[in-house]
């Protein structure tokens, strides 16, 4: 009656292995470290950078504990684990020097770090600690507001122009060319006008839609962007400032930030152990700017180095295509593209898709009509210095849509779009939330939090022993597996622990041994109704199933409706939460009831069994 399967036992097994393994992690501490990473723009952090730390510590009598790389972001970084701080920073300045050739424009940024002390045979199966939260390890909170009207404002006025542009080179007349809220209206006089204008915007503008109206003696084309475009275009916008704001962040050597994105157009930026806020500021705010210019043919390719800069030239020695001699005078700066995407070209080939706004197109235009077969190139300024993304050469008359080719492949059209729109915020940002939070409250913090467990889950232990003896036993050891299991789950996920979290976890604990409290308890019913210990046991697990699952999915709603219309802390406790239920179904039930089993199920004349004062109506 009361036995389960092998394969019950097994699965339970199963799950406090892999409790154990995936929490043990949170136990070991952090080393101290270096983080390498890219200074430049055109620079990526590799593998190959990662064999040259090596060498360069073990060179310089800096032996690391382990070096590692990380693909998280879009350059990557190396780290680097010592065995004390005295290393660490030995390590640091040895590799400024060696990886940096000129100190005053450094191509890798070395930031201290820390890194977690886990076995490397637990991080091989991905046992990795949670990442503690701010209001846990102290630092810079910044929920930051993105501007997506603007993006769409600029999308829309290159619109403009690329249509007035497209027409006019297709000598196709039209009336008179107007915004109207988030269309973009042409009028014309005849209807053979209209559908051959409507032909051509429909070539050549594949993500429009297309809508013929009429206004009084005009014929009217309504162009507006498709939903998934305007969609396209906001995604693009969010996470380039994400991209854009991973970057600068490395340079504060953040050991874990958190860059992510919150609802449709907010950015959350957690800066754990930054204690200055005007410098983190700083960073984040910074601008790049992007310029186009045309290359100085005076000086011979080859020769930039060795021969004389022509006056109102500049040599550039860093980039794609560098050294290079550059007009001073830009033909166009970065504000004026309007968007950048990785495409095919007519070859299919990779190539990269520009788009410009009304005057990047008209000075585009003027500046390449005669200059058709020359070599032109793209800068991208950042903290006052230049590096060449790219030279290309002319090969027609370029205007507000034209397109770089010769990328050679998919993943360098893509770093290249990229970096035209990241070289600054593809729009504005406001922050609408800062919060400061001091270590040392950090580390009394959990000191608290990690009590507070500790000191609920003894309290729950004595009272379920002392009230219900041997099945009281049974219910601390299931909720000991719920807290093990929940703990692993969110180490599993890599979870950011905050207060919130840890609060979530301390109600966890009251909620499951609640089920337990109903299964005890029905277990009692049942022997005071006169059924004997084992049907007693069964009735109880089996009719007590049903209150607990309904108890346990109208919470399940309500944490749900947390997690989808709460944000920040409410939703970092939602998760723990929903997370938590659903651990705390499968102790309190099935772990607790295997035990049962396991202690009570192979007694075939069981007289009593230990689970306290059972109080009889007649007694």
């Amino acid at each position: 009656m009361n036995r389960y399967p092998v394969w019950k036992y097994i699965l339970i097994v199963v799950a406090l292995l892999f409790g154990v393994l995936y929490t043990v992690p949170n136990f070991f501490g952090e080393s101290p470290a270096v983080q390498v990473s890219s200074a430049k723009a055109t620079v990526k952090v590799d593998p190959r950078t990662m064999d040259r730390v090596q060498e360069v510590l073990n060179k310089g009598s800096v032996p690391p504990e382990s070096v590692s790389y990380d693909l998280s972001g879009n350059q990557g970084s190396v780290r680097a684990r010592f065995g004390s701080t005295d290393a660490q920073f030995k390590a640091k300045a040895l590799l400024e020097k060696e990886l940096n050739a000129d100190p005053a424009d450094p191509t890798y940024m070395v930031a201290f770090n820390l890194m977690p002390n886990t076995p490397q045979w637990l991080q091989s199966i991905g046992a990795l600690p949670m990442y503690l939260g701010l209001d846990l390890r102290g630092g810079v909170h910044f929920l930051m507001q993105v501007d997506t009207k603007g993006v769409l404002n600029k999308r829309l006025q290159g619109l403009q122009t690329g249509l007035r542009t497209t027409l006019r080179d297709k000598n196709v007349r039209h009336a008179g060319i107007n915004r109207s809220g988030d269309t973009v209206e042409v009028l014309f006089r005849d209807a053979e006008t209209l559908s051959r204008a409507r032909s051509i915007i429909g070539e050549q503008f594949g993500d429009l839609n297309l809508q013929e109206t009429a206004v009084g003696s005009d014929l009217k084309l309504v162009a507006s962007y498709k939903p998934e475009t305007l969609k396209t275009t906001v995604e693009q916008a969010v996470q380039q400032n994400i991209s854009t704001l991973s970057k600068r962040v490395n340079e504060l050597g953040v050991a874990e930030p958190v860059i992510q994105r919150q609802g449709a157009d907010r950015i959350v930026v957690q800066l754990p152990g930054v204690q200055d806020v005007s410098r983190a500021k700083d960073i984040i705010g910074r601008t790049a700017t992007l310029e186009v210019r045309m290359v100085d043919e005076s000086v011979a390719r080859g020769t930039e180095l060795s021969g004389a800069v022509p006056f109102g030239s500049e040599l550039f020695k860093v980039g794609k295509g560098a050294p290079v001699v550059l007009y001073k005078d830009p033909i166009i700066t970065g504000e004026y593209i309007s968007s950048a995407a990785a495409s095919f070209d007519q070859n299919q080939q990779p190539s990269v898709s520009i788009d410009l706004n009304g005057d990047g197109g008209r000075r585009m235009r003027e500046a390449t009509r005669n200059k058709i077969g020359k070599l032109m190139a793209i800068v991208l300024f950042e903290k006052n210095k230049g590096e060449v993304l790219t030279v290309a050469t002319i090969q027609d008359e370029l205007g507000s849509r034209f397109q770089i080719t010769g990328m050679g492949s998919s993943e360098a059209a893509n770093d290249l779009a990229l970096l035209l729109r990241a070289g600054s915020l593809a729009a504005p940002m406001e922050i609408i939330e800062e919060r400061t939070i001091g270590p040392q409250l950090g580390a009394e913090n959990i000191q608290k939090g990690f009590n507070s467990t500790l000191y609920g889950f003894a309290a729950i232990a004595i009272f379920m022993v002392i009230y219900y003896h041997l099945f009281g036993f049974f219910s601390v050891f299931a909720l000991a597996v719920n807290l093990l299991l929940l703990i692993a789950v969110l180490s599993t996920m890599q979870a950011t622990l905050t207060l919130p979290g840890m609060a979530a976890i301390a109600f966890t604990l009251g909620m499951a041994i609640d089920a337990n409290v109903l299964i005890n308890e029905r277990i009692r019913e049942e022997l005071r109704a006169g059924n004997s210990p084992q049907a007693a046991i069964a009735a109880g697990f089996d009719r007590a199933w049903a209150t607990i699952l309904d108890s346990n999915v109208t919470t399940m709603i309500a944490g749900l409706a947390l997690l989808i219309f709460g944000s920040g802390a409410i939703r970092g406790f939602a998760v723990v939460h929903c997370l938590g239920i659903l651990t705390s179904i499968f102790s309190s039930v099935f772990v607790s009831r295997g035990i049962a089993n396991l202690w009570y199920g192979r007694k075939k004349k069981l007289q009593k069994i230990s689970i306290g004062q059972v109080w009889k109506p007649n007694a």
